[in-house]
């Protein structure tokens, strides 16, 4: 099954030299669940042919809102309702996340409670589920159809299903302690306060659930292939 990557933003040049781009590092999140991958650099207009040129497409994060005046972002909301009209399956993370409910009709805004950086406690389900996050806006209110199946006192909308045709979710499932260490040292700094990112690196080494998150991810997509 192919996967494609669509990277709607670059990791800082430093965090690269170390961990690589978005779509290595997303790679990895999903290294060993048998899929082919292939990254289409949508930030900087390379699209992919057409809606089914990958099985599924996953929209990567972004510094960019999802509510900004950037060339990609139409071009991105439009292959998003083309892909949902064709019946391709899409995962959406914090940007990704963004932008689909915002090009299904929901609507995306800069929280005025603020940031949300490093390891969150989410409800889901039964269950509480600590992944790491980075983010200020959020999805404030969903499209018609969306259900929220993960939340938390900040982040209403954490996690989102679509039917079968998307899974979206706020944090980063993909961030390990050393993306997260490298965000609050070259972007962290004077954007988000000082306090909230004492606490993300006092985080930094405690348990989280990116692996779970993985295998969630695999499991949209690989059902969708046998359905």
């Amino acid at each position: 099954m192919k996967i494609g990557i669509l990277q709607t933003g670059h990791a800082p040049d430093e965090i690269q030299a170390q961990l690589g781009d978005l779509d290595s590092i997303f790679g990895r999140f999903l290294a060993g669940e048998g899929f082919t991958i292939e990254a289409f650099h949508v930030v900087d207009m390379a699209f992919p042919a057409n809606v089914r040129s990958c099985d599924g497409w996953l929209i990567t994060g972004s510094k960019h809102g999802a509510y900004e005046d950037h060339p990609f972002i139409p071009l991105l909301e439009d292959f998003i309702r083309a892909a949902k009209t064709a019946d391709v399956p899409m995962v959406g993370v914090c940007f990704g996340h963004q932008i689909i409910a915002q090009a299904l009709g929901g609507k995306v805004a800069k929280f005025d409670g603020g940031w949300a950086v490093g390891r969150q406690i989410y409800k889901w389900g039964d269950d509480e589920v600590a992944l790491n996050a980075w983010h200020q806006d959020q999805v404030v209110a969903l499209p018609a159809g969306a259900k929220t199946i993960a939340s938390n006192d900040f982040c209403e909308n954490a996690a989102v299903v679509y039917g079968r045709q998307a899974f979206t979710v706020q944090p980063h499932p993909e961030f390990g302690d050393q993306m997260i260490a490298g965000l609050a040292k070259l972007r962290g700094p004077g954007v988000v306060p000082d306090p909230l990112l004492a606490v993300a690196q006092s985080n930094i080494g405690k348990p989280n659930a990116n692996q779970q998150l993985a295998a969630m991810v695999a499991q949209f997509f690989r059902e969708r292939r046998v359905s």
